[in-house]
């Protein structure tokens, strides 16, 4: 059975006592491996992970959803974390994911570069499906098929200057003998799109669950109603929608789904 561990989200839970921030991290641990999904803005999913008791020295995986800061910015204290110890995760990510990103307000991209990554981790850039273990797939890039999701740009990319469509977004899948389990970080790609591939890589219909931010929360109405009707004829067991989300959507859900409270601290057994 998998756990996960809600080491960030934007949201914490009522005597919880854990620090949050508009960001996303979870400890994955699944069939005897460990994995690090993204590292939130901060060090602050090291606090968390403390402050739940959580050991992170021995990390099999470091999976990065994307290349925007609020997954990504943590990394920099992986790397004092590990720089001095023999064994070191392998961090998995799409190759888009050091492209140079900004808008209005500053550059969002990674923080660090490949090279600084690469001395110190065993770095894995994968475009295509990826299998960390015959239970565990990195989805690579998510094709986009469906007319309403993965059209819109977020901010620019700074060396071509052109929109910016984060075709590095992508999902973790972790496989069990009834289903599958959706890990997803900000699900730029969609989140239906998704859903698709996972069951065309894994050859499964069935998805049991899905975990993490669904990007809806500057969507449209018309947007997040045909998210809600694709969401509903999954048939999912759990629906864990936080991070970037928003309220409106996760109004929706809740009356469709089994739609379940997320927030730093939260640990989920599926």
């Amino acid at each position: 059975m998998p756990k996960i561990n809600v080491l960030v989200d934007s949201n914490t839970i009522i005597d919880k006592y854990f620090l949050g921030e508009p960001a996303l991290s979870f400890l994955i641990n699944y069939q005897s491996k460990k994995i690090l999904f993204d590292t939130g803005y901060s060090d602050v999913f090291l606090k968390n992970a403390k402050n739940a008791k959580l050991n992170l020295d021995d990390i099999d995986y470091i999976v990065l959803s994307h290349g925007h800061n609020d997954h990504t910015g943590g990394l920099s204290h992986l790397i004092s974390l590990f720089k001095d110890k023999e064994k070191k995760p392998k961090i998995i990510a799409h190759p888009d994911i050091f492209l140079s990103r900004f808008d209005d307000k500053g550059d969002f991209g990674c923080p660090l570069s490949k090279e600084s990554l690469e001395k110190v981790f065993d770095l894995n850039l994968h475009k295509e499906p990826y299998f960390l273990t015959d239970n565990i797939i990195f989805l690579g890039e998510i094709p986009r098929r469906n007319d309403f999701e993965g059209k819109n740009s977020v901010g620019i990319q700074k060396i071509s200057n052109m929109p910016d469509y984060v075709m590095d977004d992508s999902a973790l899948i972790l496989k069990r003998h009834d289903g599958i389990i959706i890990v997803v970080g900000c699900s730029h790609s969609g989140i239906s799109n998704i859903c698709e591939y996972a069951k065309e890589i894994t050859k499964t219909n069935k998805i049991i669950s899905v975990i993490g931010g669904l990007h809806l929360k500057k969507s449209s109405i018309e947007h997040i109603n045909k998210t809600a009707n694709y969401i509903e004829t999954l048939n999912l067991n759990s629906l864990y929608a936080c991070h970037c989300t928003g309220l409106k959507a996760q109004c929706i859900f809740d009356r469709i789904t089994n739609l379940k409270e997320v927030g730093s601290g939260l640990e989920i057994k599926i």
